[in-house]
């Protein structure tokens, strides 16, 4: 296993499984951390009660972040990431079925690194995921710490 995190935030239990038979059929073992809503998601990173004082090591190198979540939307967490010295600089990938182009530019807006709408198709979803997981986790190079320079 490797010591690289994937964070997927979707409330779809369908979308869920299908990106986790996706990720297991590709040969880049990554743990996968799976969130169920945008509240879950803002307590696993800030430490709130659902995961109180969660090491810093555990920060992962990827979030998959759908925009439609119960509780708080996908757009309010990645503004609070954005927000936040810690989580800044961390990749955050929409993967999301909304086709509303105002959707796109408010990701892109509020600091999205990338925008990919979920394909239907079995086969077509595991091939973006698996592109998305070879780029943002083997080629990209990520800063080793999302606070400010000194």
């Amino acid at each position: 296993m490797s010591d690289k995190i994937i964070l997927l935030v979707e409330d779809n239990e369908d979308d869920e499984e299908l990106a986790v038979l996706a990720f297991a059929r590709s040969r880049i073992a990554n743990a996968m951390v799976v969130v169920r809503d945008g509240q879950e998601a803002l307590d696993y990173f800030f430490g709130t009660e659902a995961n109180g004082g969660k090491d810093a090591k555990m920060m992962p190198q990827l979030v998959l972040l759908d925009l439609k979540l119960p509780k708080v939307g996908g757009l309010e967490v990645l503004k609070r990431l954005r927000a936040d010295p810690r989580t800044r600089r961390l990749p955050v990938v929409i993967l999301t079925s909304s086709k509303k182009e105002e959707d796109m530019l408010s990701s892109y807006d509020f600091g999205a690194n990338s925008y990919v709408r979920k394909p239907v198709e079995f086969e077509r979803f595991a091939e973006a995921i698996q592109q998305l997981q070879m780029y943002w986790l083997v080629l990209n190079e990520a800063p080793t710490s999302g606070g400010d320079r000194p």
